[in-house]
């Protein structure tokens, strides 16, 4: 499993978390809403230290980054991030590792 930002994603990190070198997003598997792997649960982000880092993308000084007890979430999948254009959010896509 590998971890793909877009420039327009890192951007909107870096405006909207105010993320700066040496910091830490957290991507997680939280219960509630949907996804196209599992039903009843969709991807959460947070900006926090790990406890169990096993995949990690750094850009720009920024470490993302998925835990162990998250990655039955992606299945076998590289997770794709860029902002969709017609909300100005964060939009996540899975790609078969």
């Amino acid at each position: 499993m590998n971890i793909h930002l877009s420039e327009q994603a890192i951007q909107w990190f870096e405006e909207e978390m105010e993320v700066a070198t040496g910091d830490y997003v957290k991507f997680f598997a939280r219960y509630g809403g949907s996804s196209p792997l599992h039903e009843g649960f969709s991807i959460g982000v947070t900006k926090e230290e790990p406890d169990e880092l096993v995949v990690e993308t750094i850009v720009n000084g920024v470490h993302y980054y998925v835990e162990e007890r998250d990655v039955w979430f992606f299945d076998g999948h590289d997770l794709h991030i860029d902002v969709d254009t017609s909300t100005e959010e964060l939009s996540f896509d899975y790609h078969v590792a």
